[in-house]
């Protein structure tokens, strides 16, 4: 699964996702995207399932590119542990997404097959995403 090789420090802060995504809200690398609607985490676990997913789909004929990595770690106490006595472990890694952010970018397969994708990401992930697709500026 995903997850930084080193950080500086084992426990981040919670932190709050404000504002829209300016880095990251356009296709840079595919013809068609999936892109998010709101704000929320992603974790690696369900970037690795998204990715079966797609690849799945697209087999050897498409190409599939992650535009989110899972830099965050969250941390969680364990059950029945009483208040106090500092931060818990690190339990898992999860990617901070805005509005707007693209997700994942396919190419090499046609538009039908890229919707059907969306909506199978669109079941798996905590949040609500759309389908984008790059327009060819030249051939308007």
């Amino acid at each position: 699964m995903l997850q930084p090789k080193k950080t500086k420090f084992r426990k981040q802060q919670k932190g709050r996702i404000k504002g829209i995504a300016i880095k990251g809200s356009s296709l840079t690398s595919g013809i068609y995207g999936i892109k998010s609607v709101e704000k929320g985490m992603i974790t690696a676990k369900q970037i690795e399932t998204i990715r079966i997913i797609i690849s799945k789909v697209l087999g050897k004929t498409g190409k599939m590119w992650i535009k989110i990595f899972p830099d965050k770690s969250v941390t969680r106490k364990a059950a029945g542990v009483r208040m106090g006595s500092g931060k818990g472990n690190p339990e898992f890694w999860a990617a901070i997404i805005r509005p707007g952010r693209i997700l994942f970018e396919m190419d090499g397969i046609d538009i039908n097959t890229a919707k059907h994708v969306t909506a199978l990401a669109n079941d798996k992930l905590p949040m609500q995403v759309k389908f984008v697709e790059q327009r060819d500026i030249l051939n308007i």
